[in-house]
């Protein structure tokens, strides 16, 4: 039965609108101040300033698809002309399709492919009956890179990694269950997540009980074709950290876990660029997001070489920074009762495990994904971060102002979740102007 309102209760509902509306404009003045100059603040015043105009709307096939934003809205593209310069590789969710745009820093197309599922593999008998996309836009795409002749690498989210050329051309399909990042070596070789589904118990894994995810790092050839492949499950085992294949479970007599139990997020080999330390070239750098960690493995031995949990929540996107140190893509996702939850960019010191926080969101310059997301360190060192959930990238400088913003519109007053936002490196943006 709904609970009665008495007649003060009826009164108290017209002022609190109005309390309400009030808040809302207030706050949606404060946002479009940061964004234009009005008083009180500058347009690249602080980081993040202008971003709080996004907010939860209507779901279209999935929640986070699809979000509206307060109008007026903001513009898609800010350029304050001190970004660093390039393209810029957009992969997201479009009004109509999947879609991969290059766009230059003023939001210019110079490319596009309209990525379709349902065309591009019309038969996909190595994914699981039950995860088969059934109506568009059925997937997305989490994972991309370019290489130098133009063509397009990507994974379909846990349905298979394919190649596309400029023209929009299947080139390959890597028919294996691939998912998230996609890192090019120093060799060109691709470096991939993969997972294996498995209805029986493995004696291997005791504390794994089907159906059960294993997760797979793949190095893979640009031509599509498998040279390495290691268990995820099968490190933790090798390296006495089978505790992570349970850490959740509160059962007194049991420590079996089942389903997608540590949830393979980012595979990074050390690059030859960067000066070694604790890491070096060999080295491989993995984030399991379900159970907060993230550790790096020796690819020669399969040894580990450092491990770290608990540090960080739901994390995603780890680089290696130096030999001593990772950033993290900290989700950061507290649960329902946070009242204003906040992403953050994390650097991890390996050699002491001690964490420094370089971004963060607030409740007055709201940053906050609880899934996906990216950041990538520029040249000139600054960090271009992809709020995905938000359908929005933004750079920033060192002093943590924002020097250039894009918001992926698809329609009038929405937006699009954007899967990631990278600028590309000059070898092969050339092939784009």
């Amino acid at each position: 039965m709904a609970p009665a309102f008495s007649p003060a209760d009826r009164d108290r509902w017209p002022r609190r609108l109005f309390c309400a509306s009030a808040l809302a404009l207030t706050l949606g003045y404060g946002v479009l101040a940061g964004m234009f100059g009005w008083f009180p603040q500058g347009l690249f015043a602080r980081a993040a300033q202008g971003f709080g105009a996004l907010v939860p709307g209507a779901a279209a096939d999935r929640e986070w698809y699809f979000k509206t934003v307060r109008t007026p809205s903001p513009p898609p593209i800010a350029n304050s002309g001190r970004a660093q310069p390039g393209l810029n590789l957009v992969t997201a969710i479009g009004a109509d399709a999947l879609e991969a745009l290059v766009l230059d820093l003023d939001g210019k197309q110079l490319h596009r492919w309209s990525i379709d599922w349902f065309q591009l593999w019309p038969d996909a008998s190595h994914v699981p009956e039950r995860l088969r996309p059934q109506s568009r836009p059925g997937t997305h795409i989490d994972g991309a890179v370019l290489l130098e002749d133009g063509d397009l690498v990507f994974h379909f989210e846990h349905l298979g990694m394919m190649r596309l050329d400029a023209q929009g051309q299947v080139v390959w399909r890597l028919p294996y269950q691939t998912h998230h990042s996609i890192t090019r070596g120093d060799d060109g070789n691709l470096w991939v997540c993969g997972q294996k589904e498995h209805t029986v118990a493995l004696p291997e894994f005791p504390s794994l009980l089907p159906p059960f995810v294993e997760d797979t790092i793949l190095e893979v050839s640009p031509e599509g074709r498998i040279l390495r492949e290691w268990s995820v499950p099968g490190l933790l085992r090798q390296n006495g950290r089978e505790g992570l294949l349970c850490l959740a479970n509160t059962d007194n007599f049991s420590t079996a876990e089942s389903g997608d139990v540590t949830h393979l997020n980012h595979v990074e080999p050390f690059p030859a660029r960067l000066p070694a330390g604790e890491f070096g070239p060999g080295s491989v750098l993995v984030s399991l997001r379900n159970v907060n960690t993230v550790f790096v493995f020796d690819s020669r031995s399969g040894r580990m070489q450092f491990v770290s949990t608990g540090q960080f929540v739901r994390q995603h996107d780890p680089h290696f920074l130096d030999g001593n140190t990772i950033s993290v893509f900290d989700n950061h996702v507290l649960g329902p009762a946070d009242p204003h939850p906040q992403s953050r960019i994390l650097l991890l010191h390996a050699p002491d495990q001690a964490v420094k926080t370089y971004f963060a969101g607030t409740p007055e310059q709201p940053f906050f994904t609880p899934i996906l997301g990216r950041h990538q360190w520029l040249p000139n060192g600054h960090l271009l971060i992809t709020d995905s959930c938000n359908g929005r990238a933004f750079e920033l400088d060192r002093n943590l102002q924002v020097v250039w913003w894009y918001i992926h519109y698809v329609g009038e007053g929405v937006v699009g979740a954007v899967e990631q936002v990278t600028r590309i490196p000059s070898s092969i943006a050339a092939a784009y102007r």
